[in-house]
């Protein structure tokens, strides 16, 4: 497990982290979220390595990370960082060799990430050539190609389409049931959401939330409930404590004022006729993300 505690980092007067702590779990995708300048960047470089921290420990199954432990970590920068001039295939064999594989071994990796990252036709062609959204992809396929067991992702579906985000999403989530930690930025907070394992949420260099996804939406739900029945709920707006926040015929969403006036409404609504659904509506990442950056 990748782990950081009480991160902090400064530039001339200007805190930019301040106690940064979560952890980036094995066989997990870790959503990393937060607006410009929130500090995302700055702690996947101190991550790396290629920022000095002030304070705080970064530390891989319990001990401090090395540089060794660092040469089996994948990085994908925002800032696209391929040799334009070079055909894609050679690019990423070339980086399989630095990392150590042989010749033959590094071709038959980089040639299958390629095609499984959907740049199977493109392996001759120049990485100046291709679209954004495929330098994107062999962006990707140079982070992964040694097979890292830490895997940090800068925005990593910037530049996608659907399709393509499908594909990477895809191939990260394999990479994480293969066991790897991976930590991955985006601005889509519909794509995180539905991707990711756990959460965090940095603003102002702190961070406002951290843990599973599930347990966050739990935790920052409210006593929203949807009902869908047969008959007519519109007695729900004369219900004490009761606020109908959307309505039509048999469909209704709305907030109780405790728990016992939602079980008071299930019974009545059981009463009134034949009750399809009735259940909780949890937060959207975005509406979490609002609520704990304010």
């Amino acid at each position: 497990m990748l782990q950081l505690t009480g991160i902090t980092k400064s530039y001339g007067g200007r805190r930019v982290l301040d106690d940064v702590a979560f952890d980036v779990k094995p066989g997990r995708l870790t959503g990393f979220v937060g607006g410009n300048g929130a500090g995302k960047t700055t702690t996947m470089r101190i991550i790396l390595g290629v920022l000095a921290k002030d304070g705080g420990d970064v530390t891989l199954n319990g001990t401090p990370v090395t540089a060794s432990d660092r040469r089996r970590f994948g990085y994908m920068p925002e800032e696209r960082g391929l040799y334009p001039k070079m055909k894609v295939l050679e690019h990423i064999v070339y980086l399989a060799r630095l990392h150590g594989f042989t010749k033959a071994d590094a071709a038959a990796r980089a040639t299958a990430l390629l095609e499984q990252l959907g740049l199977g036709e493109r392996l001759n062609d120049n990485v100046e050539t291709l679209s954004l959204g495929n330098q994107q992809r062999a962006q990707i396929a140079a982070a992964l190609v040694h097979d890292p067991q830490v895997l940090i992702l800068d925005e990593p579906f910037s530049g996608l389409d659907p399709l393509a985000v499908d594909v990477v999403a895809g191939v990260l989530q394999e990479r994480a049931a293969a066991g790897a930690a991976v930590l991955f930025s985006s601005h889509q907070l519909d794509v995180v959401e539905r991707l990711c394992d756990d959460l965090v949420i940095i603003a102002g260099g702190t961070i406002r939330a951290a843990g599973a996804r599930d347990a966050l939406r739990a935790q920052h739900s409210t006593r929203r409930f949807e009902l869908v029945s047969s008959g007519d709920a519109g007695w729900l707006r004369t219900e004490p404590g009761v606020e109908v926040l959307d309505f039509d015929g048999g469909y209704a969403v709305f907030d109780a004022d405790s728990d016992e006036t939602a079980q008071r409404v299930l019974r009545r609504a059981v009463d009134q006729g034949d009750v399809a659904s009735f259940a909780p509506q949890h937060p959207t990442l975005a509406q979490i993300f609002k609520e704990v950056i304010q």
